[in-house]
């Protein structure tokens, strides 16, 4: 699926999901609720594919998003579908408000107002985690954006911004302003990952507005 690909284009065609799978939030302010993640395949800040990573606005990404043969991925041909196949990962007997994270790649260049109806008609709150390239349709009910150093933010409100830290040219201090409701600052993975998260802690108790997120799906073993 290639980059750059123009936003929502994509649905009109199907739905492309690399995989969709039920689990623990583990990252921002939701973390450690339950959810069913839709991750959809494609993103156009990278394609994906290791060759291209020199040449991508965003390097440091740790996710598989490409293809669509992921656990429960496929093509769906219509927003019904694809709600039906997240309303099935979601348990018989689960108490509360079901929970669906849609995330990728960058899943705004596919949701559309159908498919946000088609979710809340099968009773699921909708999270989209993004990279705020993109504007979103109406009715999501959280929105958490992820900037990355190098590409236009077109959307600066929602309810949480999460911040891969550090990035050269994507200081929090250039998003402090925006109109958010939670302000996280998220250690970049990878070889510095240890140094990062000190720098990280550093930064959130001399600026108590950001609260640090930790990717804790990782430390227990789970997607």
């Amino acid at each position: 699926m290639p980059s750059g690909t123009p936003a929502r284009l994509l649905s009109i065609m199907s739905y492309a999901v690399n995989e969709l799978f039920y689990t623990l939030q583990g990252e921002g302010a939701n973390a450690g609720r339950a959810a069913v993640f839709c991750r959809f395949a494609g993103c156009n800040l990278w394609s994906g594919r290791e060759a291209d990573r020199h040449r991508a606005v965003c390097r440091f990404c740790d996710t598989d998003f490409v293809g669509v043969d992921g656990d429960g991925g496929g093509r769906f041909a219509s927003a019904a579908q694809l709600a039906a196949a997240v309303g099935a990962a979601w348990p018989d007997r689960a108490a509360g408000v079901p929970l669906v994270v849609c995330t990728g790649g960058e899943p705004l260049l596919q949701v559309d107002a159908t498919l946000v109806a088609a979710l809340h008609d099968a009773g699921f709150e909708i999270a989209v985690e993004t990279n705020g390239t993109q504007d979103p349709p109406p009715g999501i009910d959280w929105i958490c954006v992820s900037p990355k150093a190098g590409a236009p933010l077109k959307l600066t409100s929602g309810n949480e911004l999460k911040l891969v830290f550090p990035q050269d040219g994507a200081e929090p201090e250039r998003f402090a302003a925006l109109r958010f409701e939670h302000f996280f600052l998220q250690p970049m993975d990878g070889p510095l990952a240890e140094a990062n998260t000190r720098a990280a802690v550093a930064y959130c108790l001399a600026n108590p507005r950001w609260r640090l997120s930790l990717q804790t799906h990782k430390f227990l073993g789970i997607r």
